[in-house]
């Protein structure tokens, strides 16, 4: 699936949230008072940059993003949201807004209990059959703004988050489930399904990533039998389980490479490899750098980000 790219004109609905997010928020992540709620500002940039994307829904409130997961490509604004079903490792690059101003966006990581709450009490409304990869982008709503708009104000009345916060995250994922992803939700609520037991394999590496990966334990752990999980995990991440470990191990790598002076064949030990030369072959073909050059022309390019 290949998506071409857009220049996201800005949208002026969202001028109250920009104005919110940027008076909470310096540049960088900011994990917010408001639970599993984060704030990202940044600037545009040629380069891209590894992510994990977490189970979570994401609106842009200024700048656009594109993203690419193995041959999937997607790009969207402020004009729309996303929603990703997984945890998974893409590499993404966020653009400015007209004029040079920052990309600001908003995420919510998903709870899987809330939303079997909700899915339990409102009746299925007609819904898109779900197919490709577990991340999707939908256009935005009236509706949808303004109860994001709620929920942002509550960064200004830090002493509602406790009871109002709860009841805003609910009408927001309320009105998703009745939206055009309202199947790919539920699904997530569902944890005998096929997205749940992929759910579960994709946690399971995670929390094994620098083990030898056995198909065995990746089956008992998502409940699913070997061939009904390859069909279902290359259907909903783009990667077999061990592609997506893969990408993992050298996403980790990458960021202790950047985090310190640590040797390249230390990292790849670390995260898994055993094997030093596989491990630059892989980072090279992944990166398009070997592991030195790579980390030094990022640390340049944070650098002279940090100098303007």
């Amino acid at each position: 699936m290949v998506i071409r790219w857009h220049n996201w004109p800005m949208n002026k609905d969202l001028a109250p949230h920009l104005d919110i997010a940027l008076r909470h928020a310096p540049p960088g992540l900011t994990a917010t008072c408001i639970p599993r709620v984060d704030i990202c500002v940044g600037q545009g940039s040629t380069d891209k940059a590894p992510c994990l994307y977490r189970s979570m829904i994401c609106f842009i409130l200024q700048g656009s993003k594109r993203i690419a997961l193995n041959d999937n490509l997607l790009s969207y604004g402020s004009e729309h949201y996303l929603i990703s079903a997984l945890d998974l490792p893409l590499v993404g690059q966020i653009l400015d807004a007209p004029e040079g101003q920052p990309y600001v966006a908003v995420s919510l990581v998903l709870d899987p209990a809330i939303l079997t709450e909700l899915a339990t009490t409102i009746a299925p409304v007609r819904e898109n059959e779900q197919k490709g990869i577990g991340i999707t982008i939908n256009p935005m709503t009236a509706s949808l703004r303004d109860t994001l708009l709620r929920l942002l104000s509550l960064l200004d009345t830090p002493d509602d988050i406790a009871v109002l916060g709860p009841m805003v995250e609910r009408e927001l994922l309320y009105r998703l489930l009745q939206g055009p992803q309202g199947r790919l939700l539920r699904q997530i609520a569902q944890p005998e399904g096929a997205l749940g037991g992929v759910r579960r394999a994709v946690a399971w590496i995670r929390s094994n990533y620098t083990s030898r990966l056995r198909i065995e334990q990746l089956c008992a752990a998502s409940g699913m039998s070997r061939a009904s999980l390859h069909r279902h995990f290359l259907s909903l991440t783009g990667l077999s389980p061990i592609q997506y470990q893969k990408l993992l191990r050298l996403q980790e790598a990458r960021q202790l490479l950047l985090a310190g002076e640590h040797r390249a064949a230390d990292v790849a030990f670390a995260v898994g490899y055993e094997s030093a030369s596989q491990f630059s072959r892989e980072y090279l073909r992944q990166f398009g750098a070997p592991p030195a050059r790579d980390v030094r022309d990022a640390r340049q390019a944070i650098g002279a980000k940090e100098g303007r």
